[in-house]
Parts: structure tokens; sequence; C-alpha cells
């Protein structure tokens, strides 16, 4: 059973690789053909990149809840396992680098790094990127069965994300200066 798990893993990294290598490649095509405003399709690439990082962060710590509390060695567990690694692996850290690199690529085009909103934004996205490796830690402790965080604990760190989302949000559709 483990060995269908590892392959369907398999697979479905491939596939998702291939996903992101056409998303990449359309991204390249269309400022080498410069076929429309590079700022608008940047923009519309990071948008893509942080609804789907910002799905996995709000529910990778909502299967961690269920995880900790089935029982040890359960197929309930084992199969939280491979959710957390997929989720994790497969989604969640290939759009985090995405909104980085979509991220960073508009706020050369804004040349935002001088404005306040920026910042704020920024250190937004580094508490995401901090609440993000914690996550990764913690796929690894379940995994490994050492998991001892309770599932009311991961109910609240549940809530960190969406915080820092939506200070993210608020600052750059409002842009506040000092």
């Amino acid at each position: 059973m483990s060995e269908l798990r590892d392959n369907n893993g398999q697979k479905a990294g491939k596939r998702a690789g291939l996903a992101l290598s056409g998303f990449l490649l359309f991204g390249l095509f269309i400022w080498h053909f410069e076929l429309g405003d590079l700022y608008g399709w940047l923009k519309v690439f990071h948008i893509v990149a942080v609804i789907s990082w910002m799905a996995g962060m709000v529910y990778l710590p909502r299967l961690f809840v269920y995880h900790a509390e089935a029982e040890l060695g359960s197929v309930q567990s084992d199969t939280f396992k491979v959710m957390e690694r997929r989720l994790l692996k497969i989604i969640m850290t290939p759009a985090m680098l995405l909104s980085w690199v979509f991220g960073l690529a508009l706020a050369f085009q804004l040349s935002a790094f001088s404005e306040f909103w920026f910042w704020i934004k920024f250190l937004a996205v580094i508490g995401m990127t901090i609440c993000h490796g914690y996550f990764a830690k913690a796929v690894k402790s379940f995994a490994a069965d050492l998991n001892k965080i309770p599932a009311r604990k991961w109910r609240m760190y549940n809530e960190i994300p969406t915080v820092l989302m939506i200070i993210a949000v608020i600052v750059v559709v409002l842009k506040p200066g000092i």
C-alpha cells in the first residue's frame, strides 16, 4: 500500500512540476513576444500563486488539528501523513516560491521599495514564509510520529496565516503612507 501511495505521489509531483513549468513558460512567452502589459501579467501570476499558497497555508494546519487527534499508527494517521506531505511539496512550496518571484518582480516594476505600504506587506510575507517553514517542520514531525502540539494549539496556529494575509491585502489595496 505504501508503494502505491509513493508512486501516486511521484505522479502527482510530476504533474505539478509540469503545470509549474507550463506556467513559467507561458509567462516567458508573453514577456518575449510582448503580448500585453508585462505588469498586468506579473500581477495575474502573482495573484494565482498567492491564492494557491494561502489555500495551503490555511488547510495544512487544519489537517494538523485532525492528525493530532488521530491515533498513532492508525490508517487515518498514515493518510494524514500523505496528505500533508503532498500539500506541502506539490502545492504550497512551489506556490510560495512563485509568489516571491512574481511579487519581487512586481515590486521592481513599481519601484515600490521606497513605499511605506510595501515594507508592511514585505514584513507580512516574511511572517508567512516563517510560518510556512514552521509548518514544513511540523509535517516532518508528524511523519515521524513526534508531534507534541495538541489539536487545540493547531487551531490557534491556523489563524496566523489568515491574519498576515489580511494585513498584506489591506496595505496593497489601500497603500497607506506614513
